[in-house]
């Protein structure tokens, strides 16, 4: 435990953190300030996706240090276009916003849709339609527009215009369409509530009610998009093209950065004065997109995160198919989620004492984050501690029904 995690804080408490202060990584590896060292299957929630410091990174940001740290977007910042281009060049959109974090690339693709809809196509739509168990950020229109009461509570009252109905119920999204519905905004795997991805055909009925009633298709990549899923950008799995999509985590390998991709019919509607950010596509920002990037298409890191998501996902299922306290292992590429018969923090905690780090996704799901170059030797590790993890827990649950 941290020398420092008993000290009185200046800081608001919004965190339950763990009792760890960590200070050093490297690849697949975290130390903290102890000396002890951890098998790091969190990413920092899927954001540091080439590994900790990768050194590619590391030496575009020292060069952008030497250079330029910050002007302001009122001045052409060529770091943007470089890092644009890359984006479109390998993606469905025509056009990117940077942004600082998730919730703000969220943000601008709920006001990208509206105004589309008013000032494009004058007819004043406004509405989005989301899911139940989803999670879109903690600005009040974002967190409006999550599917789970708990992020809601005490911040009423929130925004009008978001509507939320159940994941895979097409009676249930066909009625809630109307004629103020803008946009219908989903992930394509639910991350925060539980892993859960969404079934191709109703995503392909998604996108068949987009086109039929004239709205908008807004796919949050926020925890999905950037190699995680074995493709560089999830929605790619369902043959299908939002208009708008959204990026964060691992597009800076660490550093915040955000982006909102949009399709060229929707570039108007985001003319001068329409929408900003002061830090938004700084150099230092733009030096770790392009280079992260360069590296994940010039290393082949998204096949890599293909083959070892597949590996640790057979893994898991060799080894806990027959443990009773193990209902399902889901994901895709390197987002699992190990969903059990049970409250799972005892086991994250656990899990953490033996040297591997891993995050809930709600009460009953333990999920697996590791860096898109995670080795063999790595995963079998992390299996290894966790399939003695659960057990044990089978054993104690055995017990305690005895």
């Amino acid at each position: 435990m941290s020398e420092h995690s008993t000290e009185a804080s200046s800081l608001f408490p919004t965190y339950a953190r763990f009792p760890l202060a960590l200070v050093k990584g490297e690849g697949s590896w975290l130390w903290d300030d102890q000396g002890n060292k951890y098998l790091d299957f969190m990413c920092g929630l899927a954001v540091t996706n080439l590994g900790h410091a990768p050194e590619q990174v590391k030496q575009a940001l020292v060069r952008q240090l030497d250079e330029l740290w910050h002007v302001s977007n009122l001045f052409h910042i060529p770091g943007q276009e470089a890092a644009a281009k890359l984006l479109t060049e390998h993606s469905c959109a025509d056009a990117v916003f940077f942004c600082n974090s998730g919730a703000e690339a969220n943000e601008a693709a709920i006001k990208l849709a509206r105004r589309y809809h008013q000032q494009v196509l004058n007819n004043g739509r406004h509405e989005i339609i989301t899911f139940t168990q989803s999670f879109h950020g903690r600005t009040l229109a974002t967190l409006t527009a999550t599917g789970q009461d708990k992020v809601k509570e005490g911040f009423q009252p929130l925004p009008a215009g978001f509507k939320t109905v159940p994941m895979h119920d097409e009676a249930a999204l066909e009625a809630a369409i109307g004629p103020q519905t803008a946009a219908i905004m989903l992930e394509t795997i639910q991350a925060e509530g539980g892993v859960l991805p969404v079934d191709p055909a109703f995503m392909h009925r998604v996108a068949k009610l987009c086109e039929a009633h004239g709205l908008l298709l807004i796919v949050d990549e926020i925890q999905t998009g950037l190699g995680r899923t074995g493709k560089l950008f999830s929605y790619e799995h369902y043959g299908i093209e939002p208009d708008i999509f959204t990026l964060a985590k691992g597009l800076g390998s660490g550093f915040p950065v955000g982006a909102m991709l949009a399709k060229k019919p929707l570039v108007a509607a985001f003319g001068p004065g329409s929408h900003g950010s002061t830090f938004g596509g700084t150099p230092l920002a733009m030096a770790a997109v392009k280079a992260t990037i360069e590296t994940m298409l010039s290393e082949g890191v998204v096949d890599q995160a293909a083959d070892a998501g597949q590996y640790l996902l057979a893994r898991l299922r060799e080894q806990l198919t027959d443990n009773p306290f193990v209902r399902e292992i889901r994901g895709r590429g390197l987002i699992v989620g190990i969903e059990c018969d049970g409250a799972v923090g005892d086991l994250v905690a656990a899990a953490r004492e033996r040297g591997l780090l891993v995050v809930t996704a709600g009460p009953q799901v333990i999920r697996l984050l590791p860096n898109l170059r995670v080795s063999r030797d790595e995963i079998d590790q992390a299996v290894d501690i966790l399939v003695g993890l659960l057990a044990e827990q089978t054993v104690t649950t055995r017990g305690s029904k005895a």
